[in-house]
């Protein structure tokens, strides 16, 4: 049996939600907490908010699988997401390139990793698509708006979606999203 929304429908959808959010503040909270303690030379200090980190980021995903933010059958979603880890690369990179001529070479650097991580993640996820879902869908026809953020595309009608839609990969409104000509 799939946990997948489980929640949904029920008294514990916004507590599920709520848990979702909580936790994935704890992942950024204990996650900044870490580079905190690594610029004050406890190293020791910064690998126990980094576990941490990765065991919220745990509880966060279960939570949002209780709630059902994500299709069981997430490929079309692994898809968009794909594009815009591809495209974020040159994102971060621009990012990087900001900062460093605002005159903060040490964080450029750390971004551009980043930069390079992102394009990782696209690399991995389109080889995971051509192992396992080796043909697009064919979207012809199909409205596609792209979330103005992260470049995220949402095939179909987003008006189709509720009003608590956001980019599952940025969490921009679905106001925000505009149609790709």
């Amino acid at each position: 049996m799939s946990l997948n929304g489980i929640a949904k429908g029920t008294e514990l959808e916004s507590l599920m939600k709520n848990m979702m959010q909580a936790e994935a503040n704890g992942t950024m909270m204990y996650y900044a907490l870490a580079q905190l303690a690594r610029e004050q030379g406890l190293d020791d200090v910064a690998e126990g908010f980094i576990t941490a980190a990765n065991e919220e980021a745990v509880h966060a995903g279960f939570y949002a699988v209780l709630s059902g933010k994500y299709p069981t059958d997430f490929w079309d979603l692994i898809r968009a997401v794909q594009k815009a880890e591809e495209n974020g690369e040159a994102q971060v990179k621009a990012m990087a390139d900001k900062v460093r001529a605002a005159g903060f070479d040490e964080a450029a650097d750390q971004m551009e990793i980043f930069a390079r991580q992102e394009g990782g993640h696209g690399v991995r996820l389109q080889a995971m698509l051509d192992k396992y879902q080796p043909k697009a869908p064919d979207t012809a026809g199909q409205k596609v708006y792209v979330c103005p953020v992260c470049g995220y595309e949402h095939v179909g009608d987003i008006n189709d979606e509720d009003d608590s839609y956001v980019c599952p990969l940025c969490g921009q409104p679905k106001s925000a999203f505009v149609l790709k000509k």
